[in-house]
């Protein structure tokens, strides 16, 4: 394989990279998670994601701060590595490993859920291992089909979401009248707490998920150093707006946190505000959006473990390894498909908070990163002030820090064994950290190709 870098055309604009951004984080999940936050907090789902989006903005200004600085793909891990130090920089990038390795996982289940809501005597693992077969052969054959599909799945979502709300609002007015839309039980009634809404706003950081992937566009982004910045703020604000609205809307409709099913409570509330025929159609678009996230998802992380492998950060025989006919990482995708089946032993909650382990962990490094670079920099000093540059930066790494210890104890757990185990293997890497580990170049030519014209077919 050639070492030359490929050649990126700068052809997006700030609304095409934040179409990327929003259509990454799936908007529609927000009503796919909302039972199990809604349980989580006692009935205040807004709440928890007006703090979990005040996060995400303080985290997004560190992190249009230092795209600024060093634009180019890696996010996160190229930014600890450049402005911290190498191994350091490692370590976030395997725990950023930690999400892309389990997310296709906990999409698959959060469709199962809903599938199995709707077809109640068909086995919930039935659903969950026809996700990860048919998702797992189309990536391997290649996600044309799913990136053809993108744009007409997200203005689906779209609308999903807007009948949603309305609906919801209508169903108050009759019960309720005028008044009944205006009300401060969504945001915090007798059950709910400041520690249950912070528990919840740990686990609504799920939906975030994906708002900082616009950073990887910053080779093919025009005037970058304007664009990416505003798009990532932009992504975050519009995001949480969403999820806010849907989430007090939805909380009118239902309140508290006690649900049949709480993985697949949306899906119950479908049916109270609009019969059979939206439940119908609201399954439809939760699980096509699922589906087609789940592709997205473990493709992304076939194509970094290819990466790490392709780099002998991970062993190269077998991740560095494409299938001779298809030109796909085919080790990967079946390793992402296995690891799924773990899925059977999980519910939601657990799962999501699994993943933002890593998120939290990723998001406090990148605001750290500012601080660190503001202080090496001379240039850097000259063009940010101490606000800017160490006390914003540093209130999101405390925030993220102190949702990351609000997750489910178990998640906490098994996201600090996947960090020491990430310590033995930069150990492995180093020689006992006696050398600098391994650069993992993600702007490889062939090594994201299938992704690039994936986020192309997205954008157009």
């Amino acid at each position: 394989m050639t070492t030359s870098q490929a050649t990126l055309d700068r052809t997006l604009s700030l609304k095409a990279v934040v179409l990327f951004g929003l259509a990454y984080m799936t908007p529609m999940i927000v009503l796919g998670t909302f039972g199990v936050v809604a349980t989580t907090t006692n009935g205040a789902v807004p709440t928890a994601y007006i703090i979990t989006t005040l996060a995400m903005i303080f985290t997004a200004y560190s992190y249009g701060i230092m795209s600024k600085e060093y634009p180019v793909a890696g996010s996160a891990y190229t930014y600890v590595r450049k402005s911290i130090d190498s191994r350091l920089g490692f370590m976030v990038g395997w725990g950023i490993l930690l999400d892309y390795f389990f997310l296709p996982m906990v999409i698959w289940l959060i469709g199962a859920a809903y599938l199995s809501a709707q077809f109640p005597t068909v086995p919930s693992y039935f659903f969950l291992l026809a996700f990860i077969a048919l998702t797992t052969i189309l990536n391997v054959i290649g996600i044309q089909l799913a990136a053809k599909v993108n744009s007409l799945l997200m203005t689906f979502q779209v609308l999903v979401i807007i009948f949603f709300v309305a609906l919801s609002l209508l169903h108050i007015f009759v019960a309720d009248g005028l008044s009944g839309m205006v009300s401060l039980t969504p945001f915090f009634n007798d059950g709910s707490s400041f520690n249950t809404i912070a528990a919840g706003a740990a686990v609504a950081a799920y939906s975030f998920l994906g708002f900082d992937a616009v950073t990887t566009l910053t080779e093919e982004t025009i005037d970058p150093k304007r664009t990416i910045p505003k798009a990532i703020i932009l992504t975050a604000l519009i995001g949480g707006g969403i999820y806010i609205v849907v989430g007090y809307t939805t909380q009118l409709v239902h309140p508290g946190g006690i649900f049949q099913d709480a993985d697949s409570a949306a899906f119950e509330i479908a049916k109270v505000i609009g019969g059979n025929l939206f439940s119908a159609v609201f399954l439809a678009g939760m699980v096509l959006a699922q589906f087609t996230s789940g592709i997205a998802a473990q493709a992304s992380a076939s194509r970094l473990l290819y990466a790490m492998g392709r780099d002998s950060v991970l062993p190269k025989a077998l991740f560095g390894h494409l299938n001779a006919r298809f030109h796909t990482p085919e080790f990967n995708i079946i390793l992402t498909g296995a690891i799924g089946i773990v899925a059977l032993f999980l519910d939601v909650l657990s799962a999501a908070s699994f993943i933002n382990f890593g998120a939290f962990v990723a998001f406090t490094m990148v605001n750290l990163s500012v601080v660190f670079m503001y202080y090496k920099n001379e240039r850097a000093r000259a063009q940010y002030n101490v606000l800017s540059g160490v006390v914003l930066p540093i209130l999101g790494a405390v925030v993220n820090v102190w949702l990351l210890t609000k997750l489910d104890i178990h998640a906490v757990v098994l996201g600090s064994c996947w960090l020491l185990l990430g310590v033995v293997h930069l150990a492995y890497l180093t020689k006992f950290f006696t050398k600098e580990p391994p650069e993992v170049d993600f702007d490889e030519e062939g090594a994201l190709d299938d992704n690039s014209s994936f986020t192309q077919s997205i954008l157009e």
